[in-house]
């Protein structure tokens, strides 16, 4: 099973969040990488978070305080009182938020199965009401918060099965809210007649050739820029679930869609294809979109170079965010979608 195959349960009406994961590892080192504090400061939390823990004492009754740092800079205090703990099989607890985020409880139930090698970790988090659990949803990101974690988590224990070395790299990863409803941020990232107006760096001017919008389709584009020059691009979709999320692998490309190397010094150490997962939530009347990039069998070299161009990166995707954000406006300006 891939890193981020997940299967998630969410009854309408319901106070329950159940996400379900099957790593392809042992299970007590599954259980090592959740119950070890030197190992959950590694993974702990969805992509772009850092957690610093100030107090854990893991067995019933003891108490886990920790703060989990946002890609934004927001700082949010948890609590975690544990009510149950069977080695390598089974954590119940309660958690809340201190502080600011004081209003945030649920009980956590996570169980370590072991299915012939590998572990099926199921996480059960249930809310005081209704209300309180599509709060978490809606506001927060609960469920796509809840994949991330289990992502990072199936990601960090293969690390460690393969010797501490991290067989896919560290990912880049960006977050922006823009202030349009996600069906409308659905369409401007996968329709054609909206992507012509925003896509790519500040400067340059798009052509899309084609959108195909299917697993194994493509979208095929040229960037065209004041001094003549041209940078073509292709996305291979793999996944797409309207209109919460959407991978796919890009590359850069020429006139015929094939793939090439990147066109800026270091083209041969840059990776060949990215898989890009975009994810898009309700934030607040909003949109709140995550971009995590990872190289696509890519070298040690290749990942190392990736890593590099982090800062580059950010700026890139930065302007390009600023224009889909004016161009989300105008649509609504018009009234038009």
């Amino acid at each position: 099973m891939s890193a981020k195959s997940s299967e998630t349960q969410i009854t309408p009406g319901g106070r329950e969040i159940v996400l379900t994961r099957v790593i392809d590892a042992p299970r007590a080192l599954v259980w090592q990488a959740w119950s070890d504090p030197a190992h959950i400061a590694q993974w702990w939390g969805p992509r772009g978070f850092t957690t610093t823990t100030t107090e854990i004492d893991m067995r019933p009754g003891g108490t886990w305080r920790f703060v989990m740092h946002g890609p934004d800079g927001t700082d949010y205090l948890n609590k975690i009182v544990y009510t149950e703990v069977v080695e390598m099989e089974r954590l119940a607890y309660h958690q809340s938020g201190e502080g600011a985020h004081d209003y945030i409880k649920f009980k956590t139930v996570v169980t370590f199965a072991d299915q012939g090698g590998k572990t099926q970790v199921t996480l059960h988090n249930v809310c005081e009401t209704n209300a309180e659990r599509d709060h978490l949803i809606e506001k927060y990101g609960a469920v796509e918060g809840g994949e991330q974690h289990l992502t990072r988590l199936s990601e960090y224990v293969l690390a460690l099965a393969n010797d501490g070395v991290n067989p896919t790299g560290q990912p880049f990863v960006i977050t922006r809210v823009v202030n349009a409803p996600r069906d409308l941020v659905w369409q401007a990232w996968t329709e054609a007649e909206h992507l012509r107006h925003w896509w790519g760096p500040k400067g340059s001017k798009i052509e899309v050739i084609k959108v195909d919008l299917r697993p194994g389709g493509v979208f095929h584009y040229v960037l065209r820029y004041s001094t003549g020059a041209a940078m073509w691009g292709r996305f291979t979709y793999q996944e797409i679930a309207a209109p919460e999320r959407l991978v796919y692998l890009s590359c850069f490309s020429d006139e015929s869609g094939g793939i090439t190397r990147a066109p800026f010094p270091g083209t041969g150490r840059f990776p060949l294809e990215i898989e890009n997962t975009v994810t898009f939530s309700d934030h607040e009347g909003g949109t709140s979109i995550t971009i995590t990039g990872l190289p696509h069998d890519a070298t040690d070299e290749e990942r190392t170079f990736f890593e590099g161009m982090f800062a580059s990166m950010t700026g890139g995707f930065g302007g390009t965010f600023d224009q889909l954000q004016e161009y989300l406006a105008k649509v609504q300006g018009t009234g038009n979608s």
